[in-house]
């Protein structure tokens, strides 16, 4: 199947199960089975679906076609070239190409000064008021060439500012004839993000383009936090060159370290392959030529031969806008299409499908256990007054001693039940606290005011370290208070999940190993990029901060989404139980008023057994719509645990 194919089809599938997720939200606001909680977890798996993106990330050295070849692939359609590309200047800047339907197209530039700041580009990206906006008109190529034009702007600096920014390095300045230079030329920008209501952008995908070795070299959160949130990276080699020392660099520091991330698919492509062709090699001997280039290329890259791919993005874009199926056969393009249609679109949908599952799992299962739950009950209830004797007063007056003797019994579990969730309530704001932002910020304001008096590279890895270590003790302390909260909420759950009679419902303990790995990632990629970061055209001591900005970012992200996920669980890991007691309520009341309507009147038990009768069809209608939901949204797993209703 062909990417963009397989792409349309991924969207219709979320477009569906957004859908589908509606439909649900509104059979439990009908049915009254909805509250707070569980319209906030619906909420957040519809954001899920509508803003989910399919990245992919194309990285290498200046002057490899990456440009051309994102044009190649994506927008031939448009019978020229949507991004630029001109012999004289390349890409200056990384640029991130996507939908946004919230607002009209346009490209905001982010400026180069912004480095002498500690803010984030992930900061940065959530206010718009740092960044140069063009507005972009998509119906108009010329007004789209026009404003793309500044992706290329650059403009001459001071040595020494250039130097502030992280843009300058003498070894490369010596090895260029610059270091006498009064004045270096640098990039206007930073970065850019282009907002266009492309098809294929409207679908989902997004596309990264970067600029070269110095732009991954001086922006750690391209290596650390960008490219590593890519569904796949091409990297682009350009055949008429060989692998080079610094095509090497960009492979070995910032590509080849992503590679054991499972969610991330990496390919490298040869480009300029139709380079190769020589007016006195046929066709044989030129499919040799570009084996052979493939055969060294993996040798030296150490990657799979079967994840090169020679392309040339020059005759394939050319045979799309011509619609020449044999040009663009001899262009290679589609062994790369088939790669992107087979491994980046499947397993996204797969992880994306999995994700939606675990999420809805939990409403899921309650509104299951909750419907049948009713339905067996309006069920007995039905078959207990088709038996009631209404002149026979002790028969009645057995059935309203019983039933008050349940509400006694309820009101004790109510009480037992708010005595353990006092305890539970104490416990699990302990927990909270423990990964607060307040507690988080303690350990990092301590080493931020350390590190001011440490200005060398050595110092400042040796702080980062230490903070690592604090961090991750914390981490630690919080893992131990949740194993005692994780102890009280099952003996809470098995207190009157059996000796109360309720029925059972899944319990899902919280776990903080997932964050724990993530803590150890941000780590261990820091150590990895403040190690490359010698062989990169910049300043150290620039980088190491950046570096230390960047892991700061990212750790408080980290617990704070631990922090959020424990504050959620906190809230719904009872809410089933305490479903089911104010069901059983509801019940019980509902059952004292029929017994002292129906007292001595055979009149008003018939009248009773015809509104039983009534509400056991709805509540067996609304099982067989649950039944249907589940079916739409296609987790076949739970339609299989609903009875069906003859």
């Amino acid at each position: 199947m062909e990417f963009k194919t397989q792409l349309y089809e991924y969207a219709q599938w979320r477009h569906e199960v957004a859908q589908t997720i509606e439909m649900y939200r509104e059979w439990s606001d009908r049915c009254g089975l909805s509250n707070r909680k569980s319209s906030e977890t619906l909420s957040n798996m519809l954001q899920t679906l509508n803003g989910e993106r399919v990245t992919l990330a194309f990285a290498g050295e200046f002057s490899r076609g990456k440009t051309e070849l994102i044009n190649a692939l994506f927008f031939a359609e448009m019978g020229g070239r949507l991004l630029p590309v001109t012999t004289e200047r390349t890409t200056m800047c990384p640029a991130e190409l996507f939908y946004d339907a919230a607002t009209p197209g346009y490209m905001r530039l982010l400026n180069i000064e912004t480095r002498l700041e500690d803010t984030s580009l992930i900061e940065y990206r959530d206010n718009s008021s740092s960044w140069k906006q063009i507005d972009l008109d998509y119906d108009s190529p010329a007004q789209l060439q026009e404003a793309f034009k500044e992706l290329f702007a650059v403009k001459k600096v001071s040595q020494e500012h250039a130097k502030n920014l992280g843009l300058w390095n003498e070894v490369e300045a010596s090895e260029l004839g610059l270091l006498d230079a009064e004045e270096v030329e640098i990039p206007c920008w930073r970065y850019a993000l282009i907002n266009l209501s492309h098809p294929l952008l409207k679908q989902g995908l997004c596309i990264l383009d970067t600029p070269g070795l110095s732009a991954l070299g001086i922006e750690p959160e391209l290596t650390l936090n960008i490219l590593p949130a890519a569904a796949a990276i091409i990297f682009v080699l350009a055949a008429d060159r060989g692998i080079t020392k610094r095509d090497f660099k960009v492979w070995h520091y910032y590509i080849n370290n992503v590679r054991g991330l499972a969610k991330i698919e990496i390919a490298v492509v040869m480009n300029k392959m139709d380079m190769l062709m020589d007016e006195h090699l046929d066709t044989a001997e030129y499919d040799r030529s570009i084996a052979d280039h493939v055969d060294n290329s993996a040798k030296m890259l150490g990657f799979n031969r079967q994840l090169i791919f020679p392309v040339s993005a020059r005759q394939a874009l050319v045979a799309k806008n011509k619609h020449d199926v044999a040009l663009l056969e001899k262009s290679h393009l589609a062994g790369l299409e088939s790669y992107l249609a087979d491994n980046v679109v499947l397993p996204r949908y797969t992880a994306l499908k999995q994700k939606i599952t675990l999420n809805i799992d939990f409403l899921l299962s309650e509104s299951l256990s909750l419907s049948e739950e009713k339905y067996q009950y309006a069920l007995d209830q039905l078959e207990e007054f088709k038996k009631i004797d209404c002149d026979n007063a002790e028969m009645m007056d057995h059935l309203l001693i019983e039933t008050r003797e349940r509400q006694q019994a309820y009101l004790l579990n109510v009480k037992n039940f708010q005595d353990s969730y006092r305890f539970f309530a104490v416990q699990s704001e302990v927990l909270v606290d423990s990964l607060s932002k307040i507690t988080v910020d303690a350990v990092i304001q301590r080493s931020k005011d350390e590190l001011i008096h440490n200005l060398t590279t050595y110092h400042l890895k040796k702080k980062i370290q230490l903070l690592f270590d604090e961090l991750r003790d914390l981490l630690q302390h919080a893992v131990e208070v949740n194993n005692e909260t994780g102890n009280l909420t099952k003996e809470i759950h098995k207190k009157f999940g059996h000796e109360y009679g309720f029925k059972d419902v899944e319990l899902k303990l919280f776990s903080l190993s997932e964050y724990q790995f993530q803590l150890e990632c941000i780590l261990e990629e820091g150590e990895i990029f403040r190690s490359s970061a010698k062989t990169t055209m910049t300043e150290q001591t620039v980088v190491v901060k950046k570096l230390y900005s960047l892991i700061i970012s990212k750790v408080r992200k980290v617990f704070n989404r631990a922090h959020q996920d424990a504050k959620y669980w906190r809230k719904m890991v009872f809410l089933p139980l305490m479903h089911q007691i104010q069901d059983h309520k509801k019940q019980i009341d509902s059952r004292l008023h029929m017994l002292h309507k129906i007292s001595g009147s055979k009149e008003d038990v018939a009248e009773n057994i015809a509104f039983l009768e009534e509400r056991l069809m709805s509540l067996g209608k609304q099982r067989s719509e649950l039944q249907t939901i589940i079916g739409a949204i296609k987790l076949d797993e739970y339609a299989a645990l609903i009875p069906r209703i003859d």
